[in-house]
């Protein structure tokens, strides 16, 4: 989630997530390509009078099996630390869906008892922090329940992933870090081989498909970066930034690999502002704006068909705001962008999702659209037709609060 700054938020005695198993069952490895992940948050929630953080503990993975694209199922879920802090792309599958790849964002800290508390008081009113954490974990989806492989060191507070066509390299946006870390991927093992400084901090990155750009995401900046990748050597040249609009925190990259579009959450997340889409025409020897579209207040995800016909955004608009604010709104909006034959790309629908909606992902097939709605603890089915979005009334109910959304990368 955008504009969460390192602070924390007063709490009383928090209700740790329950991860609740009972009614379903594993799929088999051979089926393991019809995940989806989605990332349950169980320490950061939105409570009338606005935020606050509790304990850590309660976060989890939920493995969602879509092969009936119109009615997903939790398959199984696993206890796994990450966190709605950052876009909802700390997650992904490789290609050939043997892994999964999940960044840890942000464990917390509770502030020291004050003088003459004990530092075990019960329900103490002690608020908690978000600190950056640095792990990044690695599951085996081809095991039966999927499987914890094991969890390596990154840069602090890993956000933001993206992974190649080729399923061989990953790249993590680290943004306390300002960096991008540069892993390689063989079989089940997945090595840390590179950093890349880019000055900023980094939320978010794509990878173009022909395997030889990358897009990362500057929030604070206000820019995308362009990254060069030579095999497993990834580079930086700053004099390639753009200036796409405040606070952007998510990107993606169209399957012909000419444009770019980003989701730009603007200064201060769901203030009653409208926000915009940044079109990048990624063909460019350097890569340049060229359109910018207004889609509401807080776009906080995007993703694009497998097609490249359509992206989707989940809009936030004013449901993360108090309830007290101007600026609040009970419901987040999902907006579908239509991109033509000529580059050109236009809003053609919208559906009414639910309160604080995060992740934003199309079915496999590109005929459904999948959002999950944090606070609801749901994730929504929508269908596309021609060019339009129409609300299928499925919301499939999850275990926890879904901090990010995502499935396989493209090969």
């Amino acid at each position: 989630m955008e504009g969460r700054a390192m602070t924390g938020f007063g709490v009383g005695r928090v209700v740790l997530l329950a991860v609740l198993l009972l009614g379903v069952s594993p799929l088999r490895a051979a089926q393991a390509p019809a995940f989806m992940l989605v990332g349950l948050d169980g320490k950061t929630f939105f409570d009338p009078a606005g935020g606050r953080n509790g304990p850590n503990g309660g976060d989890a993975i939920a493995f969602i099996d879509v092969r009936d694209e119109a009615h997903p199922q939790v398959a199984t879920t696993m206890l796994l630390d990450n966190s709605v802090y950052g876009p909802p792309t700390n997650l992904q599958i490789t290609p050939d869906g043997r892994l999964g790849l999940v960044a840890s964002s942000v464990t917390m800290r509770q502030e020291e008892p004050k003088e003459g508390e004990a530092k075990d008081s019960e329900g103490s009113d002690r608020p908690w922090y978000a600190q950056p954490d640095d792990r990044l974990h690695v599951l085996d989806l081809t095991s039966d329940p999927p499987q914890l492989v094991e969890t390596i060191t990154v840069g602090r507070q890993p956000s933001g992933l993206a992974i190649n066509g080729a399923g061989d390299l990953a790249l993590v946006a680290n943004r306390e870090g300002k960096s991008v870390t540069v892993l390689s991927i063989a079989g089940n093992k997945v090595m840390p081989i590179g950093t890349v400084d880019v000055g900023d901090e980094a939320a978010a990155v794509a990878i173009s498909p022909n395997g030889q750009r990358a897009f990362v995401a500057k929030n604070k900046a206000g820019k995308i970066g362009v990254l060069k990748i030579e095999g497993t050597t990834v580079t930086y040249d700053p004099a390639q930034d753009m200036p796409v609009g405040a606070g952007v925190y998510g990107i993606e990259v169209t399957p012909d690999a000419r444009l770019a579009l980003t989701a730009n959450t603007g200064a201060t997340p769901s203030d009653g502002n409208a926000d915009s889409v940044s079109v990048i025409d990624a063909n460019l020897g350097t890569p340049k704006v060229v359109d910018w579209l207004g889609v509401g207040d807080t776009p906080e995800s995007i993703d694009i068909a497998p097609d490249g016909r359509h992206a989707a955004l989940a809009v936030v608009r004013g449901s993360a705001a108090p309830q007290s604010s101007p600026n609040y709104g009970p419901k987040g909006l999902t907006v579908l962008l239509t991109i033509d034959s000529d580059g050109s790309v236009h809003v053609t629908g919208a559906a009414e999702a639910g309160a604080v909606p995060q992740g934003v992902a199309f079915s496999p097939s590109g005929r459904f659209v999948y959002v999950g709605n944090y606070v609801d603890r749901t994730l929504q089915v929508f269908r596309v037709e021609s060019d339009a979005l129409v609300a299928t009334g499925i919301k499939l109910q999850l275990p926890g609060q879904p901090a990010s959304l995502r499935g396989r990368a493209r090969g």
